[in-house]
């Protein structure tokens, strides 16, 4: 098995609809319905689709009855249907949901609480729909503060898809490269000498830099998701963020923590992935996992990067920050704190990592495995020079499936395993997941 060429992110476990030999006729003629209205954006995972009918906790049932085990979706992120949220999500509905031109207390109540759990120079937040629309927000406001207009993002990097936003999103194009603004650099990979991972980080960055300059577009921004996620999920050494951040912000630039995916405790070192490093950003943007699903995201910032750009342009958002909205949010923040989720994401993350470093001694495929908290990657490698194996990671997300498990890949050659469970996940739950893919991998 050898590694694939560089893969974008949507065909990592991408269902493929012309392959349906062999489906049970029900399923075969659900898929093609699928197909027929969505067309060619239809995205479905796994080699045979699945029909979900329910979710709760950290398990989701199909159709036919099947318990799986999700270890993919960062989107619920205090688990699936969670009741608090559930009922938090209801009692506002039936009072009132409307455009944000109204004071409406639970949404002023819903901001305090949030930007309190930020470092005190970032103190203003606008609330947003998705979180595609968070860092389209965030690469605008960088733009009118810098006064600059290039970007710096990893080359496996997905930040999400507006227009804008997919130039700096590597990962989702398929048949060119990003825009002429945008310049990629190496994720920070520490496999050979940690101890190096920030110095060579920021080289690269500074290379960016220069180049950007060359070509008189200046810095407006580096761009990264503090775990990598997408890049195959980089936390440590903690703190290799630092220098790379100091030379954009020599150089006029601003740093955008991405936040959508190693926010709201996933770390399991606080409620954001950039606390990790000792870094405070100048943007940072949230989405779905904020409201455990609910459509919502949001943009922290400094009140003079706000400002100027609103004196530039007239922004507003009719429903960013509705009040249902709000009120999932809030949910979400009580039930981390009160069922002590970040801490439950360090403590179980810690037995899940240890449990995948000791089959990476019985398993040769297995690589590097690395994250922090409840955000892991595991890394197939080809016994052939060690290089990446695609084609082994798609065989055992499969099955994976098969064997009532969920889980997807990212890296730059799809041949890490991402594991991202909601944070509710047990021990047990850890436990199931190293036992079946330790089977897996002996039975090949």
């Amino acid at each position: 098995m050898t590694a694939s060429p560089l893969t974008e992110i949507l065909a990592l476990n991408r269902f493929d609809a012309s392959r349906t030999d062999g489906f049970p006729e029900e399923l075969a003629e659900r898929v093609q319905r699928r197909s027929a209205t969505f067309g060619a954006s239809s995205v479905l995972f796994y080699e045979q689709p699945i029909e979900m009918v329910r979710a709760e906790g950290a398990y989701m049932y199909g159709a036919d009855g099947r318990r799986y085990l999700d270890v993919y979706n960062n989107v619920p992120s205090v688990g699936h249907c969670h009741p608090r949220v559930v009922e938090a999500i209801s009692r506002q509905a039936a009072a009132i949901n409307i455009h944000t031109r109204y004071l409406t207390r639970i949404v002023e109540t819903y901001s305090e609480r949030l930007l309190a759990t930020f470092p005190a120079p970032l103190s203003n937040l606008v609330m947003t729909c998705t979180g595609s629309e968070s860092n389209d927000l965030a690469m605008r406001i960088a733009r009118t503060g810098s006064g600059a207009e290039g970007f710096i993002v990893t080359e496996a990097a997905y930040h999400g898809n507006t227009a804008l936003v997919t130039e700096i999103s590597p990962s989702a194009l398929k048949t060119r490269k990003p825009a002429a603004f945008v310049r990629t650099v190496p994720a920070p990979a520490g496999d050979d000498d940690p101890s190096t991972v920030g110095a060579r980080f920021a080289a690269d960055v500074e290379a960016a830099i220069a180049d950007l300059n060359r070509e008189g577009l200046g810095v407006a921004a580096l761009v990264v998701d503090s775990i990598f996620s997408s890049d195959g999920i980089y936390a440590d050494p903690a703190g290799f963020l630092r220098p790379a951040v100091e030379a954009v912000r020599r150089a006029g630039g601003v740093f955008i923590a991405d936040e959508v995916q190693p926010g709201f405790g996933r770390t399991g070192s606080g409620l954001w992935g950039f606390s990790r490093h000792g870094v405070v950003p100048d943007i940072v943007t949230m989405g779905k996992p904020m409201g455990n699903g609910f459509p919502m995201g949001g943009v922290v910032t400094r009140p003079e990067l706000l400002e100027k750009f609103c004196a530039e342009t007239g922004y507003f958002n009719t429903f960013g920050g509705n009040p249902v909205a709000a009120a999932a949010g809030l949910a979400v923040l009580d039930v981390i704190a009160d069922e002590g989720l970040t801490e439950n994401a360090a403590t179980v993350g810690f037995h899940l990592a240890e449990g995948l470093r000791a089959l990476k001694d019985r398993h040769a495929a297995i690589g590097g495995v690395r994250g922090a908290g409840l955000f892991i990657g595991l890394d197939f490698i080809a016994p052939e020079g060690g290089g990446p194996d695609t084609q082994l990671a798609t065989h055992v997300i499969n099955e994976m499936k098969k064997n009532g498990i969920l889980i997807g890949a990212a890296g730059k050659y799809g041949a890490t395993l991402k594991i991202r469970p909601p944070l509710c996940f047990s021990k047990a739950d850890a436990d199931q997941v190293v036992e079946t893919l330790s089977g897996i991998l002996g039975n090949r």
